[in-house]
């Protein structure tokens, strides 16, 4: 594992512990020698964790789409940073350069784009693990929603597996350099002919 994606809020919330989880994560990804990839934002939860990885000599690499440029104030400071046409190429972008990805506190596009790596996954395009770092239970509700689907038949156990979710960000990195994925449901080859 080198890279590691990390999605969260262009906002930094109503409690400063999301921004102190932020620029923590950010700090040990740089000490840790992974580089960040994120969204290329120099606001929010996404800038204090860019720049704290940068203030300790990481590699950040930002995505961000041609629209966004202005709202999410893109990053100037960046070891790199690619300006794409749109989310759809963010996401996959992003996928590409990625070993893992990481969600902390934010809101819609947070949880849009983790939900769509946990799909990808789910459907054998990609067997890279998929972490929830929370902060005071932020995410709890969400993973009982999730554990609620795997109960009604929705989610396969296996797949609910796949998936971290915990505050501690030693135990996170160690999962994700120890995970082995379930093996997945559905023929990734046949799954990607159905879409053509």
């Amino acid at each position: 594992m080198k890279r590691v994606c990390v999605y969260c809020g262009s906002r930094p919330g109503t409690d400063p512990r999301f921004a102190a989880k932020a620029a923590e994560l950010g700090k040990r990804l740089a000490l840790e020698q992974l580089t960040l990839v994120y969204g290329g934002g120099n606001v929010g939860l996404m800038g204090v964790m860019a720049d704290a990885a940068l203030a300790n000599g990481g590699e950040v690499i930002g995505v961000i789409p041609r629209q966004l440029v202005r709202w999410e104030v893109a990053h100037r400071g960046l070891t790199n940073l690619e300006v794409v046409a749109s989310m759809h190429e963010r996401k996959a972008r992003m996928f590409d350069l990625s070993d893992a990805f990481v969600a902390l506190p934010g809101g819609f596009g947070t949880l849009d784009e983790m939900f769509e790596m946990l799909t990808w996954r789910q459907l054998g395009f990609g067997e890279k693990p998929c972490a929830l770092l929370d902060v005071d239970g932020f995410y709890s509700p969400l993973v009982g929603m999730i554990d609620r689907m795997v109960e009604r038949g929705f989610v396969p156990a296996d797949d609910r597996r796949d998936l971290w979710h915990g505050e501690d960000i030693d135990a996170l990195l160690a999962w994700l350099r120890d995970n082995q994925p379930m093996p997945t449901n559905v023929d990734a080859s046949a799954a990607r002919e159905d879409t053509r």
